[in-house]
């Protein structure tokens, strides 16, 4: 079987910059992605393609025939002609809807599967838009390397050299839906929202890290208050890092409900994980490298 990982997204910014007529909101966001993943097995033949789920978090990933590994593959082959049907295996080990675009980076893995059984370069257009077209993450997650991302998720910038990051990551094992956390802000169409010190980023060809994080610390997660609303213990995760005095800057990714925080090494990051895991030993909790 060809292999590939299937890392968690994390959103280290995420400003909503406005809501559009369409009911859809445009985003501006700061995206790196952590050494801590999925993993995604793909062993090509047949016609079509079978998924089987396993992993810790595996039956938290729902129904397999609504996974966004098969939607991703079958848009692709309707796409590219000749791409080879065959059996996915998705190892699941990110907890589910949980702000880490976990769905969307195994999506994004397929694809690069796919890709790779058929010689395909990995910036073909038609990668790209079955990716465009599985969901607003999944063209971030292709290849998988800090960027900028802008409007529904679409449109994104250069890779940036951002330096390597310790960080914890911490779910409350609570699932957030996105939809819901949108709807919470209460956002009214044609609104904007305020400009975000994150796309600065773009203009230095190396940030330290002293230097980025500062920079996070000018910027924020816009669906913080949306999501605290939703679910509170999301505040006790944010709490329990910010407790800790090794711990740089702590946010929510994404919508949530998983927040992480940044050190200075990975042995700080781990002492804060076993920490935090003593006091709430249901909670997912991950030491990691973010970048």
């Amino acid at each position: 079987m060809l292999v590939e990982r299937a890392p968690a997204k994390v959103n280290l910014t995420l400003a909503v910059r406005g809501r559009r007529a369409d009911g859809y909101h445009d985003l501006e966001s700061l995206v790196a992605f952590a050494a801590a993943g999925d993993e995604l097995r793909f062993e090509p033949g047949g016609a079509g393609y079978d998924l089987i789920v396993r992993g810790a978090t595996a039956a938290d990933a729902g129904q397999s025939a609504d996974n966004l590994v098969l939607k991703a593959a079958r848009l692709a082959s309707e796409r590219i002609p000749g791409l080879p049907g065959g059996r996915f295996v998705l190892v699941k080990r990110l907890p589910v809807a949980a702000g880490l675009g976990g769905g969307s980076s195994d999506a994004a893995a397929a694809l690069r599967l796919l890709a790779r059984t058929s010689g395909l370069a990995p910036d073909d257009a038609r990668l790209f838009e079955a990716a465009r077209l599985t969901g607003a993450d999944v063209p971030v997650c292709l290849e998988a390397r800090p960027r900028m991302m802008r409007g529904v998720g679409h449109e994104l910038g250069p890779v940036l050299a951002l330096p390597r990051l310790p960080a914890l990551l911490v779910n409350p094992r609570v699932s957030v839906p996105t939809p819901d956390v949108f709807r919470r802000l209460g956002m009214a169409a044609g609104s904007a929202g305020a400009a975000d010190a994150a796309a600065m980023v773009e203009r230095e060809a190396v940030l330290s890290r002293p230097d980025l994080t500062a920079l996070l610390h000018a910027s924020r997660n816009d669906l913080e208050p949306p999501a605290f609303a939703i679910a509170p213990v999301i505040g006790e995760a944010l709490a329990a890092l910010r407790a800790d005095p090794g711990c740089r800057l702590s946010r929510m990714s994404g919508s949530g409900a998983t927040v992480f925080g940044l050190f200075d090494t990975c042995r700080a990051a781990a002492a804060a994980g076993k920490a935090i895991a003593a006091d709430h030993p249901g909670w997912w909790i991950k030491p990691t490298m973010i970048g």
